[in-house]
């Protein structure tokens, strides 16, 4: 067991102090969209949402205690219970929460047995050595989103290696009903066309668990062998195809791209991923114009270029305004500083890359923990400092649970990166005011280096290489009704789109409520969910904001709180904003670490997660729901309440949408 739950015993939070949570109301940010989001995305079992805080909050101080008491550095059991009840009762009401990773996974015996891996949002890797180990690139990505992890790459590889005829086998080989039977299939394809394997004569999927099967340990439902047998097929045909060619950027990222495809379908989990290419690659930069390919599998990955401060523009932001394509990674600035506020330093010096959203630097095959704040649900600095107390510690404690993985272990033990967010930014600025907000971000920075000295001592383990960032905030916005990450409300009315396995029980309740439901294009066996929003008294929609404005909040941003980075998805008018993207990519290269570019119109694909809708729209669709039927206890009251307002950030398609993360 890699948590000594069983040995030192579990941490239980006090009884008398769980009970008036069991029927209180759950102050959801947006009724019904937020519970259909927990309900999908979260809740184990059938959680209820305080089940869930306890179990994380449990779990937590559980990896705490085990830590403390094998190392000999003590436990005072009444310190942790205050500081245990203090951490439930504001994640309850939605100052701060784990990230999608830890509401799913904390405190299961899946993680005290299996390791840390599944409780990290972030991961990279790189193919620079597969010349020597071609397979493992691709199998460390596929291994990691099953545990849904969103992984980043590069295609440094590129030219390497020689596709090769492969040698055939006798051998019927029988996959495992397991993610590392999954993984060695995979694995063994790619070194039989790279010579250190054979092919076997036949794969047998008899032992993997059909579609709809529970899985116990992780949690969720089996999608069948389908996907994989899919991919098995795809990539030998591609590789027969490049027999005798060298290895290129377009090899790799589609090799890539369907083992995140495998790990997609069926919406059973999640995948992420980013591709880092060389902004001289026409064909790495061209890869999303195949429209084929593009719909099959390419629509997985998130494509970006690795970009130097003071090069030249012109070519590559012409493509980005067409469909958001490539976005950007200044890979020195990310190695060479923390808080742009702060002197070049290099103690990231050997960072490879970053994930999927591009708000954390990492090395090759590191894993990162993110958490989330809430500064506009809070009235002080001093209040929300105690909620950066607890959500640091909750990060800090996921480095102490070592994964599956021997060689991320070591550089996750070095670094201890760890990724404290804010969210609800544009909320917060418009609560405190300009001034005020921005001077909370910097002491606020102070203070988490002040904590990370202090526990890190405490426990007598390493401080973190870095330890803020802002990340898009995913469908955790959609619980706390928070505007995600750095961006603005979307509109005044507008469309939400929920992706769900279509054998989800979700899925019937809301077509019988008359939610619009229909096909996930882009993705075999998942329905997509809308939800009708409006957001009154607004202001300002993202529409409404300067494209300047909105890459100078994520240049603030990285200046006085990230010394990881600021996830941003810099949206504009093509008509009226595209010629300024070249311009303030070489404005602010000196002063960003990533960004993301994406056309409010004629972004070209379907089903977005955000479409604006008219007010007589809206009252259309208003007028056709009913009830959602079926919910559990306390949350009836969202019978009523459907869905009244918010912007949020889901876990869906990534081609849909850049801000994706790990769900």
């Amino acid at each position: 067991m890699i948590v000594e739950v069983d040995r030192y015993g579990p941490f239980r939070l006090e009884d008398q102090f769980l009970e008036p949570y069991h029927h209180r109301p759950v102050p959801w940010g947006f009724g019904a969209l937020s519970w259909v989001t927990f309900k999908r995305t979260y809740s184990r079992h059938d959680e209820s949402w305080w089940q869930t805080c306890r179990r994380v909050i449990e779990g937590m101080f559980t990896v705490l205690r085990s830590h403390r008491l094998e190392h000999r550095l003590g436990w005072d059991d009444a310190e942790a219970q205050g500081m245990a009840q203090k951490a439930f009762e504001r994640m309850w009401r939605f100052q701060w929460t784990p990230p999608g990773r830890g509401l799913w996974m904390m405190g299961t015996r899946y993680m005290y047995e299996r390791g840390g891996a599944a409780l990290n949002n972030c991961g990279f890797v790189s193919t620079r050595d597969i010349a020597t180990d071609f397979a493992t690139p691709f199998t460390w990505m596929m291994d990691m989103s099953m545990l849904g992890v969103g992984v980043g790459f590069d295609t440094l590889g590129a030219g390497q290696v020689v596709i090769q005829q492969p040698v055939v086998s006798d051998e019927v080989h029988v996959i495992s009903d397991s993610r590392e039977g999954w993984t060695e299939s995979f694995r063994r394809l790619l070194a039989a066309f790279t010579g250190s394997d054979t092919l076997p004569a036949r794969w047998d999927f008899s032992r993997v668990r059909p579609q709809g099967a529970p899985l116990e340990g992780f949690g969720g439902y089996a999608s069948g062998p389908e996907p994989l047998q899919q991919l098995l097929e795809s990539v030998e045909a591609l590789y027969r195809s490049h027999i005798g060619r060298r290895v290129d950027s377009t090899l790799i990222v589609d090799t890539m791209n369907l083992g995140g495809r495998c790990v997609v379908a069926g919406g059973i989990r999640r995948s992420a991923q980013i591709a880092l290419g060389d902004p001289n690659d026409t064909a790495f930069l061209d890869l999303k114009l195949d429209r084929e390919r593009l719909m099959e599998y390419r629509w997985a990955s998130n494509n970006s270029v690795l970009a130097s401060v003071g090069m030249e523009y012109g070519d590559i932001a012409r493509r980005t305004i067409v469909n958001g394509e490539p976005g950007y990674f200044w890979l020195e600035n990310a190695r060479a500083y923390g808080r742009m506020a702060d002197p070049p330093d290099w103690r990231d010096r050997e960072a490879a890359g970053c994930n999927p959203c591009a708000e954390q630097t990492l090395w090759d095959r590191e894993l990162c923990c993110l958490v989330e704040t809430f500064p506009a649900r809070h009235e002080r600095l001093d209040d929300f400092l105690e909620t950066l107390r607890l959500a640091y510690l909750y990060a800090k404690t996921v480095t102490l649970v070592p994964t599956h993985d021997s060689r991320t272990n070591t550089v996750m033990e070095q670094n201890r990166r760890i990724g404290c967010s804010m969210t609800g930014i544009v909320q917060a600025i418009n609560r405190h005011g300009e001034k005020t907000f921005f001077e909370w971000c910097d002491r606020a920075y102070r203070f988490v280096q002040e904590l990370d000295e202090q526990y890190s001592r405490q426990l007598a383990i390493g401080r973190s290489i870095k330890t803020t960032s802002v990340k898009p905030s995913g469908s955790v916005s959609i619980l706390a009704g928070a505007t995600p990450g750095v961006h603005w409300e979307h509109a005044p009315y507008y469309l939400r789109r929920v992706r769900l396995s279509e054998s989800h029980s979700l899925v019937a309740m809301c077509r019988e409520a008359g939610y619009p439901v229909e096909p996930d294009r882009y993705s075999e066996r998942t329905a997509v969910v809308a939800f009708p929003v409006h957001i009154p008294y607004l202001e300002r929609s993202q529409a409404d904001v300067p494209l300047a404005e909105k890459v100078e909040l994520a240049v603030r941003m990285q200046h006085c709180w990230s010394d990881n980075q600021v996830s941003c998805t810099a949206q504009f008018d093509p008509d009226r904003e595209a010629g300024e993207v070249e311009a303030i990519l070489s404005r602010y290269d000196r002063r960003l670490k990533a960004m993301v570019f994406l056309p409010e119109i004629r972004h070209g694909y379907e089903q977005p997660p955000y479409e604006t809708i008219t007010a007589e729209r809206y009252r259309e669709l208003m007028a056709g729901l009913r009830p959602l039927r079926g919910l559990l206890g306390h949350e009836i009251e969202l019978e009523e309440r459907f869905c009244e307002g918010g912007v949020c950030d889901l876990p869906g398609d990534p081609t849909l949408d850049r801000n994706r993360v790990g769900p």
